[in-house]
């Protein structure tokens, strides 16, 4: 189910470095989130491979942390006290793509631009919006569910 999570996340990840993730563990992870939030556990495999490659202590540019990248502000909202805490992140960050889906109608491209770019984003842009790192998020996460059915 869960592909080998590789890369960089731009906090100096390595892969089964001190901050990777056994894949056990990060499977039971992904199960728990998603059967919690009603989503599917290959959504959120691909949401964390693209937002982290799996690291737990992955923090972005704009200050996002934890496996499914989660802004301060979202992993409060979201109950979520440490974004560093595998479980809580994934809870939390699923919480809120479960939030998204339901605002958008099921749309998975529009819920994915919102968790990108924020749903004031894709509300002001009446769709995805124009932004490349948006537009390229949802494209990655569209390409890695369509590799994990093969």
């Amino acid at each position: 189910m869960l592909g080998a999570l590789c890369g960089c996340s731009g906090g100096g990840w390595v892969p089964d470095g001190p901050h990777s993730l056994d894949q056990a563990s990060l499977s039971r992870i992904v199960l728990a989130g998603a059967h919690d939030s009603g989503l599917s556990p290959r959504l959120v495999s691909a949401m964390i491979d693209v937002e982290s490659h799996g690291d737990p202590a992955a923090v972005s540019r704009a200050g996002a942390q934890g496996l499914m990248q989660l802004m301060p502000g979202t992993a409060a909202t979201y109950g979520v006290l440490n974004a560093f805490d595998p479980y809580e992140n994934v809870s939390g960050g699923c919480r809120y793509m479960h939030d998204l889906l339901r605002r958008y109608h099921n749309n998975v491209s529009l819920a994915l631009a919102a968790y990108n770019a924020g749903p004031g984003a894709v509300d002001d842009a009446h769709g995805v919006p124009s932004f490349a790192e948006t537009r390229a998020y949802v494209a990655r996460v569209a390409a890695e569910l369509r590799s994990t059915t093969n």
